[in-house]
């Protein structure tokens, strides 16, 4: 069954990833950033989430990349592209510039809209 209709349980692995039980994260690293991008599209594709739209290729991709070397906007903003239910992130390491982390949140959570854009209560 894909992960969209059984979404991994807290503290579990999945396909070489890990959930929390709402969030999804696995890793992602090709011999360029274009089979990295391919890899994850696939791995989407099969886990029942065809229907997300996607920047059309790894040009595309890297259009949502920051520019800047600073982390600290980091701790505001996603360093990637992001459509809920789904975040595909550059590395922060720039020897790395390969390697895509690919997030994925759970949609039957109840609060899930305000968890994955951040608004919810702190």
């Amino acid at each position: 069954m894909a992960l969209r209709e059984n979404f991994p349980k807290k503290n579990t692995e999945y396909i070489g990833g890990h959930s929390d039980g709402y969030q999804y994260t696995t890793v992602f690293s090709g011999s360029s950033l274009d089979q990295s991008y391919l890899m994850v599209r696939q791995f989407l594709y099969e886990e029942g989430y065809e229907d997300v739209p996607l920047p059309k290729d790894a040009k595309e991709l890297e259009k949502f990349r920051f520019k800047t070397r600073s982390n600290q906007i980091t701790m505001f903003e996603d360093n990637g592209y992001v459509h809920n239910p789904v975040k595909i992130l550059f590395s922060l390491d720039r020897r790395k510039k390969n390697m895509l982390t690919l997030c994925i949140f759970n949609e039957s959570d109840p609060e899930h809209l305000t968890k994955f854009h951040r608004v919810e209560e702190r």
